[in-house]
C-alpha cells in the first residue's frame, strides 16, 4: 500500500524536539514563534489549544451522548497583553469557518487566519 495522499495536499511533519505538525507550514509558523518567543516579543506560546464551542448533549432515546464540539487552535500565545489564537490555513474548509464563527459569537474570541 502506499503512502496516503492529503485531502488538501498538506506534509506532515516533525520538528526537531519531536512536535509533529499537520502541515510543513504550520511548521514554519512554530519555528517563527519560537523566534518571537526567545526575542520576548511574546509569551505563553502554547500549541493545539482546545476550546469547547458547544457541550456534550444526550438526545431522548440515544444510548450514549454526543462529544462536545471543539475548535483546536494550532496556536496560542500572548502579544502586548492580549491573547492571540491563530490558526494556519492553505484551505478555509466550511467546517474551519463555521468554528471559526462560533469561537467569535459564542466565546467572543477572534481567531487569526495566517496563510
Amino acid at each position: 500500500m502506499g503512502a496516503r495522499v492529503a485531502k488538501y495536499g498538506n506534509k506532515k511533519s516533525v520538528a526537531a524536539d519531536g512536535t509533529k505538525f499537520d502541515s510543513r507550514a504550520e511548521h514554519r509558523r512554530w519555528a517563527h514563534l519560537c523566534q518571537l518567543l526567545a526575542m520576548g516579543l511574546i509569551s505563553d506560546l502554547r500549541c493545539q489549544v482546545a476550546f469547547e464551542l458547544v457541550r456534550s448533549v444526550k438526545f431522548l432515546g440515544a444510548n450514549r451522548a454526543k462529544p462536545a464540539i471543539r475548535y483546536v487552535a494550532d496556536f496560542v500565545y500572548m502579544e502586548k497583553g492580549v491573547e492571540v489564537i491563530e490558526d494556519v490555513k492553505g484551505v478555509l474548509t466550511p467546517e474551519f469557518k463555521l468554528k471559526r464563527h462560533l469561537m467569535k459569537a459564542l466565546l467572543g474570541l477572534e481567531v487569526r487566519i495566517v496563510k
